[in-house]
C-alpha cells in the first residue's frame, strides 16, 4: 500500500548563510497600509530572525545594530516598526473550501530597550502564525540581491519572480492591474494612469530584477479595447553568462557588499548606473541646471526619474516669478514632490 504523500510545508524550509526564506502568503498580500522600501527590507529580517520558531507562541529577541545598518540613530527603526504594527494586509485564503480574503497584522507587540546597542523583542500575531505554519509555497531571497535593490516595487517584484521561478510548467501569469498595483503596494490615488504607473514603478523595477537577480522579467500590457485593464507577468532563468553579470553587477561601485549589507543600498544602485541624458525635451522648458545639482537630486531620492520632476517642476514654476536660485528652487520642490508622491 502506497504511502500517503505529505506536501512539503515552508517552516520546514531553511535558511542558508546567504538567503532567507518568505512564505508566498506574504508576497502576494495586499497592503491596506503601505510600507516603504526600508519596512520590507525590516520586516523581511525580522522573519528570518524568528524563523526557527516563527509558528510558535513565543517571543523574538534581536539585536537593533542588526535593524539598523548604517545608520547612527535608531529613529528610523523606530519608525518603521510602527508602520509595521498599524499595518493591516489582505491575504488570500480559502474557508470552507471556497475563496475568502484574510485580512491581518503584520507585527504584533514589542519592546525597544532605550539603548541605541539594546535588543529589540517582538511577537508575531497568532493569525498570522497560523497562515506561516499552513503555507506551502515560499520565496528564496537572496540577502545580496534584498538590500541592492533601490525601491519597494523593484523589492515586491523580486520576491513575486523568486516565488514562482521555480514552478515546473510555468513561465508567466496574469494579472488584473489593480491586483498589480495592491500587491506592488502603490498607495491610493497614485500613478493612475498606466504610462505613469509603467514609468515610475514597473519599467525601473523590471530592469533592476533583470539585472540583479537570477531570473530575466517582463511585464507585458494586456489592453481591453483601448485601455489597459490586465498585465503578463513572465519570468525566464538566466544563463550561466547573464548570472555571472549579475554577480557583477552586484559588486559594482565597491564597497558595494558590505555597503548593502548595511542598508545604504539606495545610494549604491544610483552610483553604479551610468547618468541618463538629460532629455531633449526638457532643453526646450529651460536650460540645463548645475550637473551637481542632479547628482544630489538622485542621492537624496534614490529610484526617481529626475528629469521627470524636472519637468513637473518646470511646468509648475511656468507662471510664476524666476528663482534666484534654480538649483536650490529645484531641490525644495523635489523633496515636496517625493513626500508627496512616494514611492
Amino acid at each position: 500500500m502506497a504511502k500517503p504523500t505529505t506536501r512539503y510545508r515552508t517552516v520546514d524550509a531553511k535558511p542558508s548563510r546567504d538567503s532567507l526564506v518568505k512564505p508566498g502568503e506574504l508576497v502576494d498580500l495586499i497592503e491596506v497600509t503601505p510600507l516603504t522600501l526600508t519596512d520590507r527590507r525590516i520586516y523581511n529580517q525580522l522573519l528570518e530572525n524568528a524563523w526557527e520558531a516563527i509558528d510558535k507562541p513565543v517571543l523574538h529577541v534581536i539585536a537593533k545594530a542588526q535593524l539598523r545598518g548604517s545608520h547612527n540613530s535608531n529613529d528610523r527603526i523606530g519608525e518603521s516598526i510602527e508602520r509595521l504594527m498599524s499595518a493591516i494586509v489582505k491575504v488570500e485564503a480559502v474557508w470552507d473550501g471556497k475563496p475568502a480574503v484574510e485580512r491581518v497584522q503584520l507585527l504584533g507587540g514589542n519592546l525597544e530597550m532605550a539603548r541605541a546597542d539594546g535588543l529589540f523583542e517582538y511577537e508575531i500575531p497568532p493569525r498570522l502564525r497560523k497562515i506561516i505554519s499552513n503555507s506551502t509555497v515560499f520565496a528564496r531571497l537572496q540577502r545580496e540581491v534584498m538590500f541592492a535593490l533601490s525601491s519597494k516595487y523593484a523589492l515586491t517584484l523580486y520576491e513575486m519572480v523568486q516565488k514562482r521561478g521555480n514552478l515546473r510548467w510555468r513561465s508567466s501569469e496574469k494579472f488584473t492591474l489593480d491586483a498589480l498595483r495592491g500587491v506592488l503596494g502603490v498607495p491610493k490615488g497614485k500613478l493612475t494612469s498606466w504610462s505613469n504607473l509603467r514609468l515610475r514603478a514597473i519599467d525601473p523595477a523590471v530592469a533592476e530584477v533583470s539585472a540583479l537577480s537570477d531570473y530575466m522579467v517582463e511585464i507585458q500590457p494586456i489592453k481591453t479595447g483601448r485601455s489597459v485593464t490586465h498585465v503578463e507577468l513572465r519570468w525566464w532563468r538566466k544563463d550561466g553568462e547573464a548570472q555571472g553579470k549579475a554577480e557583477r553587477a552586484l559588486q559594482f561601485a565597491s564597497p558595494g557588499r558590505k555597503a548593502r549589507a548595511e542598508g545604504r543600498a539606495e545610494e549604491l544602485a544610483e552610483e553604479s548606473k551610468p547618468a541618463k541624458a538629460r532629455p531633449a525635451w526638457l532643453d526646450r522648458q529651460g536650460a540645463a541646471l548645475k550637473t551637481q545639482t542632479y547628482e544630489t537630486a538622485r542621492l537624496r531620492h534614490p529610484g526617481y526619474d529626475i528629469y521627470f520632476v524636472e519637468g513637473e517642476w518646470r511646468a509648475w514654476a511656468a507662471n510664476k516669478a524666476a528663482p534666484e536660485d534654480p538649483d536650490r528652487a529645484f531641490l525644495a520642490f523635489f523633496r515636496k514632490y517625493a513626500e508627496a508622491n512616494p514611492i
